[in-house]
């Protein structure tokens, strides 16, 4: 027997045994020049910390995906077994691509993993944060043995639940309104709008009820909203109207938003335009009006300029007015603390608020960022290295790189107002360089740096890069304990163990419908047209979470150029 074997058939046993902390004697009489080695090992495992993570969308994907193994278990809970890529649901609605094209099962993410990571289908409804435990129901409701609660323990939570939709509290909603959220939504939207046609061509039926049945109402101008409207357009228009001919002229697509304008978050530019395609196009876009309530025959409206109240008909609607926070999230915001507040609030490294090793990440949670006027005084302090009560150029130019990454308010200001480098903030009203403040002077320098303090948009691209970071921090948490890698803490003179999450907007698209579409691209640039179309569909088919979904998702277009869209209501 060779030593090389030897050893291979020691290092089988050793890893095959179960137990980590008893004495391993690994003996094995080789034979080599008359001479007999044996070898022991004791080896002791060090006990993996327990990770809780509470979601599978975008937040919770990246996470996983992300996160380095090798130091913690992993449980995972959720009430869906699959990650969807929500950005392409509006599309779903519509059949231009099909549902189980965009989602990934999550247990195929998870065997890709080294590692141990167990994956509940549940809901969590309770956290005890004080006992570091979390409460969770199986989503099966209907099945009386698989639907037992059961709680979980953790040394570490991620809360990574997304929110619900936003009804502002508009009576109606809930009962008479479609959502678009989850995958169920868009399915259930595509079999509605499917029904309104096959309704609306039965006999018996008068115009007037038939163009009822007909009209679409879309609530919300924001980038779903819109994309809805423009798929739904396209969608009637080139597959429905051809197998329809008998209605084509009693179809109706209103847009209803509260605002001045549609896509109101995006450049005004994409504004005008996607409001001048839409006008185009015949959809009717309704600004400056709320809904007041909504029934099965009709929806309440309030316009603001003249306070007249009227009412729509409708057939089908689609609420898509914004995000509120779920019931299990505001009894943890009651618990430590957040009454008040109306989204759980996490410091820059992305810890929820008062509380110990539980952080929040995506849509259920907003980023309190830290004002540097809070901490003026002391960062004076510390930068007044000869305690000369005065501040020169040199000596704010050794605390500018923590001032950037603590408080990226600074550079923002510094964009804001075309200033190359953050000394120029200490020059005089005529721009003219200064040789040293006082306190007084560095405080009216930087006054205004906090306006350019925004709350983060509840966007993919946020929770994808949220979740990413937070596991690059849990991967490093051991190193960064002897060597912090963040910005100087001026209270004590120490460094911060990470750097704060920082997010990077790497632009955002509005398709418009009939192979145009809109684009806010890194540095102010702007893009509609049909070539933004196609920068969207490589855009879209590369951020896929598997090369399974990409090939599905292109086939889906493929098909859909083809062939069109499938009109079956199924």
């Amino acid at each position: 027997m060779t030593i090389l074997s030897s050893l291979r058939r020691a290092s089988l046993f050793f890893r095959a045994t179960p137990d980590s902390y008893k004495l391993l004697l690994l003996s094995s009489t080789l034979t080599l020049s008359g001479a007999s080695l044996v070898a022991y090992s004791d080896r002791k495992q060090v006990e993996k910390k327990k990770i809780l993570l509470l979601g599978t969308g975008w937040a919770g994907i990246s996470f996983l995906k992300d996160l380095d193994l090798s130091s913690y278990d992993v449980q995972v809970v959720s009430p869906h077994n699959y990650f969807a890529f929500t950005p392409l649901l509006p599309s779903v609605t519509c059949g231009t691509v099909e549902a189980r094209s965009i989602v990934e099962p999550v247990r195929n993410i998870v065997n890709k993993k080294r590692g141990e990571i167990q994956l509940w289908e549940a809901d969590c409804v309770k956290i005890d944060p004080a006992n570091h435990k979390v409460l969770c129901r199986p989503a099966f409701e209907n099945d009386p043995v698989a639907n037992q609660d059961f709680s979980l323990q953790y040394d570490f939570l991620v809360i990574a639940v997304g929110a619900q939709v936003n009804t502002f509290g508009t009576p109606g909603v809930s009962e008479n309104c479609y959502f678009l959220k989850e995958v169920d939504d868009a399915q259930r939207i595509r079999r509605g709008v499917i029904d309104c046609f096959e309704k609306a061509v039965l006999p018996g039926l008068t115009e007037l009820q038939r163009r009822t049945k007909l009209h679409f109402v879309i609530v919300g101008g924001g980038p779903t909203g819109v994309e809805f409207a423009a798929e739904l357009h396209d969608f009637i228009q080139e597959d429905i109207i051809p197998i329809y001919p008998a209605v084509k002229n009693l179809v109706k697509i209103s847009l209803i938003q509260s605002g001045d304008h549609i896509l109101n978050m995006f450049d005004e530019r994409i504004s005008s335009f996607a409001e001048h395609k839409f006008l185009r196009d015949g959809i009717d876009v309704q600004t400056g009006v709320r809904v007041t309530s909504v029934s099965d025959k009709d929806i309440s409206v309030k316009i603001k300029s003249t306070g007249e109240v009227c009412s729509i008909p409708h057939g089908l609607i689609v609420w898509s007015t914004g995000i509120a926070t779920r019931p299990v999230i505001r009894d943890l915001m009651q618990q430590v603390g957040q009454g008040e507040r109306r989204v759980l609030a996490t410091d820059e490294w992305l810890r929820v608020k008062g509380c110990e090793n539980v952080y929040a990440i995506g849509d259920c949670a907003s980023i309190t960022q830290r004002k540097i006027m809070e901490d003026i005084a002391m960062i004076f302090e510390v930068a007044d290295k000869d305690k000369s009560g005065t501040l020169t150029v040199e000596e704010f130019q050794d605390v500018v790189a923590d001032i950037l990454v603590r408080y990226p308010q600074v550079e923002h200001f510094l964009k804001s107002k075309h200033l190359r480098n953050v000394t120029d903030l200490l020059a005089d009203p005529e721009g003219n360089a200064k040789k040293e403040v006082d306190i007084n002077g560095f405080k009216l320098a930087l006054s205004e740096v906090d306006s350019q303090m925004k709350s983060l948009p509840a966007t993919a691209q946020v929770a994808a890069q949220q979740g990413s970071y937070l596991a690059q921090c849990f991967s490093k948490m051991e190193v960064c304990k002897e060597h912090p890698e963040g910005p100087m803490r001026f209270r004590d003179g120490k460094h911060h163990q990470f750097r704060p999450f920082q997010y990077k907007h790497l632009g955002q698209f509005a398709p418009l419908g009939g192979e145009q579409a809109a684009a806010e691209l890194p540095g102010d640039w702007v893009s509609v047209g049909r070539s933004t179309q196609w920068l969207w569909y490589s855009v879209y088919a590369s951020k896929q979470v598997s090369w399974r979904t990409r090939a599905l998702v292109v086939s889906d277009w493929t098909r859909r150029f083809i062939f069109g869209r499938d009109s079956s209501r199924i």
